[in-house]
Parts: structure tokens; sequence; C-alpha cells
């Protein structure tokens, strides 16, 4: 009888976790860079571009990726493959709002699946500056999002976030 009870006590507060647990999450950063908007937009479009700003393609050098459709185009995709700290999956360009916003979709494989949809804005400060805001978002499926009760999202990859924005800022700006 006392393990039904213990049992049902684990089921409830299993349900309560679940109800209080956060059920989306949008974590982005931004950056302002010394270069035209059209000149921004244009690099950051391209997938093969953000191996030379990514922190995860500085995680694993070895990372095999593979690049299908037109590279900046709708529907272009890039496949990877690495360690441990940047597992497997994919992202896909989903939406160009030409000069303004790219969209796209990352699904992650291992080390556990997920799906985000993730964006890159660009607004025009003056002629010779644009800021960029990078971000990703989502939803905590039960009972992972009972997991984000413990875990930040932000703190998780928002300093990846900051590193790529200062990588990005560094490579436009030369």
């Amino acid at each position: 009888m006392l393990f039904l009870y213990i049992l049902l006590g684990l089921v409830v507060l299993i349900l309560i976790l679940g109800a209080i647990a956060p059920k989306t999450y949008d974590v982005s950063r931004s950056v302002e860079i010394s270069k035209p908007k059209k000149e921004v937009f244009g690099y950051l479009k391209s997938l093969k571009n953000q191996d030379h700003w990514s922190p995860w393609a500085k995680k694993d050098p070895n990372m095999v990726q593979t690049f299908t459709g037109t590279d900046g185009e709708v529907g272009a995709t890039n496949r990877w493959k690495g360690n441990k700290q940047v597992g497997e999956g994919e992202q896909e360009i989903t939406k160009i709002v030409e000069g303004e916003r790219v969209e796209g979709q990352l699904r992650f494989l291992k080390p556990w699946e997920s799906t985000s949809d993730c964006y890159l804005i660009t607004k025009e400060i003056d002629s010779e500056t644009t800021k960029v805001v990078w971000g990703f978002s989502g939803k905590n499926k039960f009972p992972m999002s009972i997991m984000m009760l413990f875990m930040n999202m932000d703190k998780a990859v928002g300093k990846d976030f900051e590193e790529g924005l200062a990588n990005l800022k560094n490579i436009l700006e030369k």
C-alpha cells in the first residue's frame, strides 16, 4: 500500500511540474556591425558562411557537413555530424525577407531530437551601421519541458550566440 502512495505521489509531482514548466523558449542576442545593411545581409544568408563565424564550427573542426540546394536561398540545407559538443542535425532556410530576415529550421538528431526555429534579422542603424539579431525559438514538449525547470536555455546557448556575433563582427569589419 505504501508503494502505491509513493507511486501516486510521484505521478502527481510529475503532473504538477509538467503544468508549471516553461512551454516555449526564445533566445537571442544582437550586435552592431560597422558595415552597410546590404553587405551584412548578403553575407548572413549563406549557410556556408556560418562556418566562418559560428562557435559550433570551432567546437568540432572535423565535423562532416553536407550542403544541398542553392546556398542563400529557401530550401538550402546544411546537414552536419560532429562530436558530442555539436551533435548531429540539419539547418534549412525556410524563408527569406530580402534585406531584412533569414528564417530557418534547426532539426537536431543527436544527442537528443528536437526542432527549433532560427532567425537572423538585420536592421539599418545608419548607412554604415547594421544591427544583427541572431536567435532561435521553439516549444518544450513534455517530458523535456520538466528539464527546463532546472536548465536555462538562455544561459545554455546565450554565450555561444554572443561569441558567434563577436566573430561575425570581426570578420565583416576587417
